[in-house]
C-alpha cells in the first residue's frame, strides 16, 4: 500500500506514453496512485524552461498536496481498519 506517483518531463512530446507506462507498474504492484489536476508532467529543455511552465508547476504542487493527503489517509486507515488481506497470487496459463 505504498503510494505511487509518476512524474514526467520532456522538451515537447512523448510525455503521455511514458506516463501511461509508469502508471501500469503501480497498478500491477498493488500501489494506490496519487493524481493531480492534469497529467503529471512538465515541459522544457532546461531547468529554466521548466520554471516557465506555470501550468506544469501548478500540477506538481497539487500533486504533492494530494500525495501527502493520500499517504496520511492510508496511514489512518491502517490504524483503524488494518490492511486489506492479501490472497496468494494465481497466474492463469492456457497452455495445455
Amino acid at each position: 500500500m505504498k503510494v505511487g506517483v509518476a512524474v514526467v518531463s520532456a522538451r515537447r512530446g512523448g510525455n503521455t506514453a511514458t506516463f501511461d507506462e509508469l502508471n501500469k507498474y503501480f497498478t500491477i504492484s498493488n500501489m494506490p496512485i496519487a493524481s493531480s489536476q492534469y497529467w503529471n508532467q512538465v515541459h522544457g529543455f532546461t531547468k529554466e524552461d521548466v520554471e516557465k511552465d506555470l501550468e506544469g508547476l501548478q500540477i506538481m504542487r497539487t500533486l504533492g498536496k494530494n500525495m501527502a493527503f493520500l499517504i496520511k489517509s492510508i496511514h489512518l486507515g491502517k490504524e483503524v481498519y488494518g490492511l486489506p488481506e492479501k490472497e496468494k497470487r494465481v497466474s492463469t496459463s492456457f497452455i495445455d
